[in-house]
């Protein structure tokens, strides 16, 4: 089993066109942070919010062109490079995902 495990939710203070009716990719995050913590509380985990307009080094800007080059739906999931969700993220696949990726869940 592993024991660290880094999200990172990409996302802009502006919601994109089509997610108006959504959280923002902040609160998505912190949302995240929460369910994750309740789910796995023995997995040392991390879920970090990128600002697309603002990321802090060369991988989170490369990660942030790709969003805006491919239209994807932010706020955008990744975990482990992958994207895991886009737009309106569901928890059961995101869970699944962790899982997958060897982090143990508390039933």
């Amino acid at each position: 089993m592993k024991n660290s495990l880094i999200i990172k939710v990409y996302g802009a203070e502006q919601k994109c066109a089509s997610c108006v009716h959504l959280p923002s990719a902040k609160e998505t995050a912190e949302w995240l942070e929460a369910a994750i913590s309740r789910k796995f509380p023995n997995t040392v985990f991390q879920v970090l919010y990128i600002d697309m307009e603002k990321p802090e080094n060369e991988a989170d800007q490369a990660f942030s062109v790709r969003i805006i080059e491919e239209d994807l739906f932010y706020p955008v999931v990744v975990i482990d490079g992958e994207v895991v969700a886009e737009g309106n993220p569901n928890l059961k696949t995101i869970y699944s995902i962790i899982e997958q990726n060897g982090y143990g869940a508390v039933s």
